[in-house]
């Protein structure tokens, strides 16, 4: 049976969870298998700044972060199930990659 794999990335969690719980929604009305959200490690990335325009006065740093989630998913899949996977609403700010693997 062939099997969709659906890779989630983006830097707000929020919008990839609701994309998560609408594929698992999919996944419990078509009957096919699903494994994950599999979460994978969060890249953070670092950036310190120093406060003072002219280096002069204490040494006094801004510190930013973003961080980027990621989630996996491995959906066996029918034509129905892709159909309907296909038509996810993708909110603006999150990347889907959905690979076809056979096993």
């Amino acid at each position: 049976m062939p099997k969709a794999r659906i890779k989630l990335v983006s830097i707000d969690i929020d919008k990839i969870n609701e994309v998560c719980d609408y594929i698992k929604d999919i996944a419990d009305k078509t009957g096919v298998d699903m494994r994950g959200p599999i979460p994978l490690p969060t890249k953070k990335l670092k950036l310190t700044t120093r406060k003072s325009p002219c280096g002069d006065g204490t040494a006094t740093w801004e510190r930013y972060e973003m961080r980027v989630h990621k989630r996996l998913i491995d959906l066996g899949i029918d034509d129905r199930a892709l159909r309907l996977v296909m038509r996810v609403p993708i909110p603006s700010g999150l990347n889907i990659e959905i690979e076809m693997i056979d096993t």
